[in-house]
């Protein structure tokens, strides 16, 4: 019930401009988001690679609600990809199509999404297509699928959600394609028909689709910080004698840090997903939501400056 009313808060611009406002709420923030500006990801870059771990830059924000505003995005992508390659960085970048214009209409999104993966073309990087809640899948999929993909091939990439029911059907297809995809959990609010209710059924949906994508995919991203399919995906590469070159584990900004660096001692390749920009209250949310220790953080802090007052 605490993680549907958090997922629920997430979807809040009210609450959103609420808690903006709280320094507390901002501090919590940065424990999960790497500052507000181009800059401060950057930085945040740095200290990753320093540690042998690779990063993918997201300018948080979705379902923009103008041209300018889409376009505004694509400029901070743009800007981020510039930023990356002159001072070394490894790192490429992930986006979110509603981002990129497409509730405003598909030709504006697939212009902005194709200046930005023609920049990281030209720049030998790469751009992940971000999935968002199941309402967003098939379009996400299908504009993958007709427009960018056979465009752009590996300098592009996409998302996929073991959640949702439909999920080991798309991952023969991207693997049909060839396509690059990373394999996340998924985060959002979904009913029972779409997405399964039981973590259990998550749990297994992940396992097979990473055999899968481990077996015969193209340089599969896995997105976990549960270190039981963690495990699984180690033992599953061992047995069939996959080298840790052919994945590589990709974790979030702020979370498991022990866990990311005790990953790359052993030689696995590890990415972390670095957050930025003002639009960061959703994404706290959801990862408050994933993580019921972080709801106890936030509470008790909350409690503390309240009797502080």
């Amino acid at each position: 019930m605490l993680r549907v009313g958090l997922l629920w808060l997430s979807e809040q611009p009210r609450v959103f401009r609420f808690i903006r406002a709280n320094g507390l709420a901002r501090r919590m923030a940065s424990r999960f988001v790497a500052g507000e500006t181009v800059d401060s990801a950057v930085q945040a870059l740095r200290e990753l690679n320093t540690a042998g771990i690779s990063g993918t830059l997201d300018f948080l924000g979705e379902a923009v609600g103008s041209p300018a505003a889409a376009r505004a995005a694509r400029g901070t992508y743009l800007e981020a990809l510039d930023r990356i390659q002159r001072v070394g960085a490894d790192s490429n970048v992930s986006l979110k199509l509603t981002q990129m214009g497409l509730d405003i209409g598909e030709q504006e999104c697939v212009d902005n999404v194709r200046a930005i993966a023609s920049r990281a073309h030209a720049q030998g990087s790469f751009i992940r297509i971000d999935m968002e809640g199941s309402a967003y899948t098939q379009r996400t999929l299908d504009l993958f699928t007709r427009r960018f993909h056979p465009e752009f091939a590996d300098t592009v990439g996409v998302v996929l959600q073991s959640y949702l029911r439909r999920t080991e059907g798309d991952v023969a297809k991207m693997i049909a394609l060839g396509a690059r995809v990373r394999l996340c959990k998924g985060a959002y609010q979904e009913t029972a028909d779409i997405a399964f209710p039981n973590k259990k059924d998550v749990d297994a949906n992940y396992v097979a689709c990473m055999e899968r994508l481990l077996e015969r995919g193209n340089y599969p991203a896995i997105a976990t910080h549960d270190e039981r399919m963690i495990a699984q995906t180690k033992a599953f590469a061992a047995r069939r004698g996959i080298p840790p070159t052919r994945f590589e584990f990709q974790m979030l900004f702020g979370v498991r840090r022990d866990l990311q660096r005790a990953l790359r001692r052993e030689g696995y390749r590890v990415r972390v997903y670095v957050p930025f920009g003002d639009q960061w209250y959703s994404y706290l949310m959801r990862r408050l939501a994933e993580r019921p220790a972080n709801i106890v953080f936030l509470l008790s802090s909350l409690v503390k400056e309240s009797l502080r007052r």
